[in-house]
């Protein structure tokens, strides 16, 4: 009998811990299931929220596209405007810019006219003072100043025209002087150019110092002036160290040989 309890007391004590751990077990699982459903609850409303977000969003995102819609449609309509209006500038610009073509036109041919008529005057009036003998009055003189200050630097201290000198009984005359700071220009005139008129004035200003002493230390340069020169004449008068003064064109009197002249 004692051995029978023994086991029966062994037996309950098994059965009391199988008891106890089966209770712990269990409370285990109703902890674990409990943070479960927690979870799933968590979950849920998590869920819950995402959606809802997510429906704020697309809501929101469909406002957006439906009102950047709405500003594409209307930038499209300013685009059209703005390209009919480019359309009407392009086609005022080419009307405008046929108007100034045939404004241009006009002008040039205005231009034409007057400087043919200028040459035609200017022609007329070398004949006329060819004639009268008044080239050294009419047209050379009024054209000396602005050339050699051109050409020469020259502001202009004396200028005299038709000029005598006597000395031992020998005349030595000049159609023109003029005299600046650093040189005397003599300056010689013809009507009708010719080559040996070149030499003629050459050696004519080998005297000029003796006839005008006063002028003696500056340099002394040779103009030969006319209506209009032969081109042997020029390349003569180059060759010899005498500018040639005369219409250039028939629009204005210049140096027709300035960087030719040899010195």
């Amino acid at each position: 009998m004692p051995e029978v309890e023994e086991r029966v007391s062994k037996l309950e004590e098994t059965l009391e811990r199988f008891i106890v751990n089966v209770e712990n077990s269990h409370l285990r699982i109703e902890a674990e299931l409990k943070k479960l459903h927690e979870e799933i609850e968590e979950f849920k409303n998590a869920t819950l929220r995402f959606q809802v977000e997510s429906e704020k969003d697309r809501k929101a995102l469909h406002e957006e596209m439906a009102a950047f819609k709405d500003e594409m449609a209307i930038f499209k309509n300013e685009m059209s405007a703005f390209k009919d209006e480019m359309s009407a500038f392009k086609d005022e610009m080419s009307a405008f810019k046929d108007e100034m073509s045939i404004f241009k036109d006009k002008v040039d041919k205005f231009i034409e006219r007057q400087e043919e008529e200028n040459r035609r005057k200017n022609r007329e009036w070398s004949n006329l003072a060819k004639k009268m003998g008044t080239i050294v009055e009419d047209l050379i003189a009024p054209a000396l100043r602005p050339v050699l200050s051109k050409y020469f630097n020259c502001e202009v201290s004396m200028e005299g025209q038709r000029i005598l000198r006597r000395k031992q009984g020998e005349s030595f005359e000049i159609d023109a002087i003029v005299v600046c700071e650093e040189k005397v220009f003599m300056v010689e005139a013809r009507s009708t150019p010719r080559f040996d008129d070149v030499i003629e004035i050459k050696e004519k200003s080998k005297k000029f110092f003796e006839f005008f002493p006063e002028y003696k230390g500056k340099e002394l340069i040779v103009i030969f002036g006319s209506i209009t020169f032969p081109e042997n004449v020029i390349n003569h008068a180059s060759r010899n160290g005498i500018y040639v003064l005369a219409w250039r064109e028939w629009e204005y009197m210049d140096i027709l040989n300035f960087n030719d002249v040899k010195r």
